[in-house]
């Protein structure tokens, strides 16, 4: 099969055809031969392979049949010629042919749950959705979203990014990368984000005790504190380079009853429990003080601090400040930029699909889109590709990807079939 884009009328198989204007009785008759409960023949026939690339063989006859079925049919929800004017109902003019047949098959046998489309298609035998799929994919498509203006536009989505713009305030401290050079200040980089997130609470909430870290902490928003935790988590941690006081080798003799919460050599296995290999050690003792006196709210801790005295807890400082810190276990995200690029090799460039069993994805309605991305990664529409693309989508990659995509010109495809040899 030789595919091509085109912007212009064909005589191909799946073209722009001149449709009857016939009205009345032979009309009504036609629809009513085209749709149907499948006979129990049809029901028993097992799918040949290439079934779902019958749509695309279709005739300008067959188109013309398609019309009437899909304007008795389908119009009142997916408007006339396919462009809908309903919120959450796709656009169905200019969608690949094949990939329209066997998405009303899935809705017919239940592997797609729609209660308005599973009512809506059911009485459509298989030769009445080969036409009705030709003749929706031979028309024009949706024009594309406008976009926003550049004043409202909303930037690229890149977590890091804003992580490292919402942490650009935090380097005097804690210095230019999340390692710190200033005596007790602890280093960020590395850090967990679970640690991060729940220690920057603290702050806000009081139970940890510190007025410019409680001011820091309330000025912030939740979504910058989570990107500065992404931020701060991908920065390569280094040991410390300010002075410890204490003993290190009894300091690692005292660590062997932190281990089961810290990890071995101070490199936490637990997101919740921080590492504290190559932290400063004025911060580790101070924090250890904060635990002991109890400005710091953690029972654990407490009880632990409290076992401990002032030189055994410089000597734990001395030790964990030599130790060579690990990053955690964290996948920088992709950027819109690089979902599109994803999404593309299957859907088409700009979501122009070449392939008839793939869906176009240009120009479509923005809040559909959202909602076909959410039911893969709940499952509720099954296929193994899309439900592993879009298992790591948040819901900002969703309505960015969304947006883009509605945003983009549709074209239609001709199919053009090559004989076998």
């Amino acid at each position: 099969m030789v595919t091509s884009n085109s912007a212009s009328p064909s005589h191909s198989a799946v073209c722009k055809v001149r449709r009857s204007r016939a009205a009345g009785t032979a009309a009504v008759a036609a629809l009513w031969m085209l749709c149907g409960v499948a006979s129990a023949a049809d029901k028993a026939r097992k799918p040949d392979a290439l079934d779902d690339l019958k749509p695309a063989y279709a005739t300008a006859a067959d188109i013309d049949e398609g019309k009437r079925a899909a304007d008795g049919m389908c119009a009142r929800c997916h408007g006339a010629n396919g462009i809908s004017a309903t919120k959450g109902v796709p656009h169905v003019a200019g969608q690949r042919p094949s990939y329209l047949y066997s998405k009303v098959k899935a809705y017919q046998a239940g592997t797609v749950t729609d209660p308005a489309m599973a009512v809506a298609v059911k009485v459509l035998n298989d030769d009445a959705l080969v036409k009705i799929s030709a003749y929706y994919a031979s028309l024009e498509p949706a024009a594309a979203a406008a976009a926003e203006p550049a004043s409202k536009a909303a930037a690229p989505l890149d977590p890091a990014a804003a992580g490292k713009a919402a942490a650009s305030a935090c380097a005097g401290c804690h210095g230019e990368a999340g390692v710190s050079s200033m005596p007790g200040m602890p280093s960020l980089a590395g850090l967990d984000p679970v640690y991060f997130i729940a220690a920057m609470n603290a702050y806000k909430s009081g139970q940890r005790k510190d007025d410019m870290m409680k001011s820091v902490a309330t000025a912030a928003s939740d979504a910058d504190v989570k990107n500065m935790a992404l931020h701060y988590a991908l920065q390569k941690p280094a040991p410390t380079k300010t002075p410890a006081t204490g003993d290190a080798a009894a300091g690692k003799a005292a660590s062997a009853a932190c281990a089961g919460c810290h990890g071995e050599l101070g490199v936490s296995r637990t997101p919740a429990n921080p590492s504290l290999a190559g932290q400063d050690a004025q911060y580790f003792v101070a924090a250890m003080h904060a635990y002991k006196d109890g400005t710091r709210a953690d029972e654990t801790m407490k009880f632990a601090a409290s076992t401990l005295n002032d030189a055994s807890i410089a000597n734990l400082a001395a030790y964990y400040a030599t130790q060579q810190p690990r990053p955690p276990k964290v996948v920088k995200p992709l950027t819109l930029a690089e979902w599109v690029q994803r999404c593309d090799r299957c859907h088409g460039v700009n979501g122009n699909s070449t392939d008839p069993r793939t869906p176009a994805l240009a120009a479509q309605r923005v809040e559909y889109l959202q909602k076909s991305l959410q039911a893969y990664q709940r499952g509720e529409r099954r296929n193994s590709v899309m439900a592993a693309m879009s298992g790591s989508l948040t819901d900002a990659d969703v309505a960015g990807l969304a947006a883009h995509y509605a945003r983009q010109k549709a074209r239609p495809f001709v199919f053009v079939m090559v004989p076998a040899r």
